[in-house]
């Protein structure tokens, strides 16, 4: 039990959320995010592919009508430090305006920030403003990051968004003449209005993992000490008698089925963490990625110059992140990068 604490720790998990995977899609722009910046283990493909390290997604849940839309956004964290909000909806093809050639085949699309709550709204200001051709479907993204801040800062202040459109058809306005797609629509429900927040978490590690230096060093050993959490208590390294291991990477595989938590964490199921185990004897050849450091620490070892210099470590050498994509304890879909979570390769230091 204090182990999974730990690891929880890790993972930056205050409480376990419910087990909604088995009832619970995942909206399709996170699995294409997720794809897109991380392997199909979670590994990080490149690094700058993803604006911050959270990416929350928040569905629609507002029902009044098909223009209001409200986003829960509570499940920010205190510190969290926001980068970028998209608002993102699916507008619906157009199928009963004629085609003729006297109608205007644009309309113009405006998205409100609501400053009241209420059924039927008075109070709003404008945020953006489009021409959308009424024949033609799929998402538009609107970037709404200054007034989600605001909400960010108080959360009383968010209303929702209103869309309102116009249209002019034989001399007339037409008011709301499109659609979008509302979650309450099973049959739309890939298509949900989605409001994506880019942050940055700000997260200090907790005490059990503080040190005073940011440098590698102090990098690798955290991942050691997560490591030995997941570590059987008396794992054993079999080697033939009298035979000594080089310093090398060994696997060490994190099944999330296994430790319950495949009811939440959408992708991947588990991961390879690997670790780092061997000795660092003199001569330390090329392939042991030694450092200078440790290299005259061999040799003083190796000579008895001091009889309390040891020989070096073998220790991660360079370390990836991983990606996690989950629902929250809201049931929100969060994408979360966190660093130094896999060993690539390992060296005496």
């Amino acid at each position: 039990a204090a182990a999974l604490q730990r690891l929880r720790e890790v993972f930056d998990v205050e409480e376990l959320p419910p087990d909604v995977l088995s009832r619970r899609k995942p909206p399709q722009f996170m699995v294409d995010l997720f794809n897109k910046v991380a392997d199909a283990h979670g590994i990080t493909r490149a690094p700058g592919l993803l604006q911050g390290d959270v990416v929350r997604s928040f569905e629609d849940r507002a029902h009044v009508d098909q223009h209001h839309f409200y986003f829960d956004i509570s499940a920010m964290e205190k510190g969290e430090q926001m980068l970028k909000a998209e608002f993102r909806v699916f507008k619906l093809r157009m199928t009963r305006v004629s085609r003729r050639s006297d109608v205007k085949h644009f309309c113009k699309v405006e998205v409100y920030e609501l400053l009241e709550s209420g059924s039927k709204p008075q109070k709003k200001h404008l945020i953006a403003s489009r021409l959308l051709s009424l024949y033609t479907e799929g998402w538009e993204v609107f970037n709404v990051t200054q007034t989600v801040s605001r909400w960010v800062g108080n959360s009383s202040s968010n209303h929702g968004f209103l869309i309102a459109t116009t249209h002019v058809f034989n001399n007339r306005i037409e008011h709301n003449l499109i659609k979008f797609a509302k979650s309450q629509d099973t049959l739309q429900e890939s298509r949900s209005a989605l409001l994506v927040l880019f942050t940055n978490s700000n997260k200090r590690r907790s005490p059990s993992f503080v040190l005073s230096s940011t440098s590698k060093f102090s990098r690798v050993l955290e991942y050691e000490l997560s490591v030995q959490l997941l570590l059987p208590p008396a794992t054993s390294f079999p080697s033939a008698k009298g035979q000594v291991t080089a310093c090398h990477r060994r696997e060490l595989y994190v099944d999330f089925h296994a430790i319950g938590w495949s009811g939440w964490i959408i992708y991947p199921s588990g991961y390879n963490a690997f670790y780092c185990r061997g000795s660092c004897l003199f001569p330390l050849g090329e392939s042991l990625n030694a450092t200078n450091h440790a290299t005259v620490q061999s040799i003083v070892h190796t000579l008895k110059l001091s009889q309390d210099v040891s020989t070096p470590c073998c220790v991660p050498d360079e370390l990836k992140s991983l990606n996690l994509l989950y629902f929250d304890d809201k049931e929100n879909v969060v994408l979360k990068n966190y660093k130094d979570m896999v060993a690539t390769r390992c060296g005496c230091h």
